[in-house]
């Protein structure tokens, strides 16, 4: 079997599954697909060594489209873009109770916020990170998270209850 036709075998084994963790990181179907088909190209440039390596190919897929994905968002053209994405596209699964809820109260409070607030509630609270990826990702001190979270989230308790501001 030559280089190429193990290549194509190993992406088209592991490609859906690529596309898909880059997706639920970046929230951009095309952009993941560009990162996963960079993960290919690396790949083809380290196939020796993913062949004579004694742990998995898909974690080592997984690993590269990770870092693909952590380099992209640090640039500073992506952080500008990542900051301004609207991130009310997550789906929960269709018909769901959450995607009403979702769609009726969550999205427009936070359209209330900042992009940088917004931002971080959404590495935070819908992507699971820690302060501290948060913050790698986004390019600003753990603190400056931290203050950005803790102001996002009392302006988001004021809006949802007006009574109470």
């Amino acid at each position: 079997m030559s280089r190429s036709d193990l290549l194509g075998t190993i992406m088209k084994e592991h490609r859906d599954g690529l596309v898909s963790y880059a997706e639920k990181m970046l929230g951009d179907r095309g952009l993941a697909e560009d990162i996963v088909q960079e993960t290919a190209i690396r790949a083809w440039r380290n196939i020796d060594r993913l062949l004579g390596m004694e742990g998995s190919v898909r974690g080592w897929l997984f690993t590269v489209t990770r870092h693909l994905v952590i380099d992209w968002v640090r640039k500073p053209h992506a952080r500008r873009e990542v900051v301004g994405v609207s991130y009310s596209d997550p789906v929960v699964g269709t018909d769901s109770i959450e995607q009403v809820h979702d769609a009726l109260v969550v999205r427009p409070l936070l359209r209330q916020l900042s992009p940088e607030h917004r931002a971080v509630l959404v590495h935070i609270y819908l992507c699971d990170r820690s302060i501290q990826e948060t913050a790698g990702i986004l390019g600003v001190p753990a603190g400056t998270v931290k203050s950005r979270q803790h102001n996002a989230l009392r302006k988001l308790r004021g809006a949802a209850r007006p009574e109470a501001a």
